[in-house]
């Protein structure tokens, strides 16, 4: 039967062109979409985790604790950490990046529900410690994730992006903490909400990434951990962990509330404002600093980041009032944001593939100082003074400048 000639031949109509409903942002153009959903995840980590941490020395006081003791609450969820950090290594490189951060997601959350409920310190002590266990199998499956399905070119900025996440969820945090006022014990219960949407965001998001399932097998080669030990880049990598999760985060985050209340006089909305203050400035700063490490180099960042670590440490007892507490904030946000795209883009030059072992102990020397810190801090406080204290933090962030000026460049170009 002929055509009917008033029909139209839509084969003959060229197709329109598909145009994208959503654009990426420059910023994001190019990066994997796995590293959008590690971000996402990332937020509502945070996001919790921002009501939670300002809560958490005040809380543990309340039954009537040292400020040592306070900050030992801070340091047993890095020293779970710590002591699981091995074995979580093996553990992704057997069953893959994709199992093991949801299971760590879902520790976290029951252990930080069941804090709420603490009666006594020590139960307080014991579920923080377990959080921690489930902390570092959701931080090196991350990590390692993220570094599998990154070009090396990407690297500064995909880290830029995954540090975004976690800021943008600690700027926001800060802001539920008026749940504070109602019950210390309240945070945690919406820590543990936030963590239970997390996991559920990081399975659906994933579920059908083919870079994904790949890293759930065990294809291609692994670098061994005594391999990198012997890149001296690797040993930087390692020391400026552990300097700037010991003061810049470790020591900020267990004598701030306490300095800000004892020191200063003020009111626990203010320890709030310094952390919203930290997180806006290092938010603002991560996408600039990915770009500037992609394009010139990890150690001039890694170098500035601990320079203005120790600048802002040092402030703190210098200028004992709001205005000195707002201005070391936002050094210590130019500092974290610097060294954390950084340290995170050198390590994955050195990684390149799978490398479980060597990204989790990575993640152990940053327990160390976050385990050591809080410890040193609340004792040297307690035996001398808030400055000796924040004195102390500051010269262990600037004393890994030498050891970065000396390691190779890892940025190939």
């Amino acid at each position: 039967m002929p055509d009917d000639p008033l029909r139209p031949n839509l084969a003959a109509v060229p197709p329109v062109p598909h145009t994208p409903r959503f654009r990426r942002p420059v910023a994001l153009a190019g990066l994997p979409s796995e590293v959008l959903a590690l971000a996402a995840v990332a937020f509502l980590v945070a996001l919790g985790f921002g009501v939670v941490a300002p809560a958490i020395p005040l809380f543990a006081r309340q039954f009537g604790v040292s400020r040592t003791a306070a900050g030992a609450v801070i340091s047993v969820f890095a020293g779970a950490r710590l002591i699981a950090a091995p074995f979580t290594g093996r553990l992704v490189n057997r069953f893959g990046e994709r199992i093991m951060l949801a299971t760590g997601i879902a520790v976290v959350a029951v252990s930080s529900l069941m804090a709420g409920f603490s009666e006594s310190y020590w139960q307080l002590l014991a579920l923080r410690g377990a959080g921690g266990v489930g902390s570092i199998m959701f931080s090196v499956s991350a990590s390692s994730l993220l570094i599998r399905v990154t070009p090396g070119h990407l690297r500064g900025r995909a880290q830029g992006v995954f540090g975004g996440g976690f800021l943008l969820g600690a700027i926001a945090g800060p802001a539920l903490g008026v749940v504070a006022s109602v019950s210390l014990r309240a945070p945690f219960f919406l820590y543990a909400g936030t963590l239970v949407f997390a996991g559920w965001v990081g399975l659906w998001a994933l579920r059908t990434s083919t870079l994904a399932a790949k890293s759930d097998s065990r294809d291609g080669p692994v670098l061994k951990l005594g391999t990198a030990l012997r890149d001296r880049a690797y040993r930087a990598t390692l020391v400026v962990n552990l300097a700037e999760d010991w003061a810049v985060i470790g020591t900020r985050s267990a004598l701030v509330p306490l300095f800000v209340a004892d020191r200063l006089g003020l009111s626990s909305i203010w320890t709030y404002i310094g952390f919203f203050v930290v997180s806006v400035v290092s938010g603002s700063l991560l996408l600039p600093f990915g770009r500037y490490v992609d394009t010139k180099g990890r150690r001039p960042a890694l170098i500035f980041g601990l320079a203005m670590g120790g600048v802002g440490l040092a402030t703190l007892p210098l200028l004992p009032n709001a205005v000195g507490l707002l201005l070391a904030m936002a050094l210590l946000g130019v500092s974290g944001a610097a060294l954390s795209v950084a340290s995170g883009a050198m390590l994955g030059d050195i990684v390149g593939g799978r490398g479980g072992t060597v990204v989790a102990t990575y993640q152990m020397a940053g327990d160390v100082g976050s385990f050591a810190g809080p410890l040193c801090a609340g004792a040297v406080a307690d035996a001398h003074s808030y400055a000796a204290s924040f004195g102390l933090a500051a010269a262990i962030t600037t004393v890994p400048i030498a050891l970065v000026a000396t390691s190779r460049e890892t940025r190939r170009p």
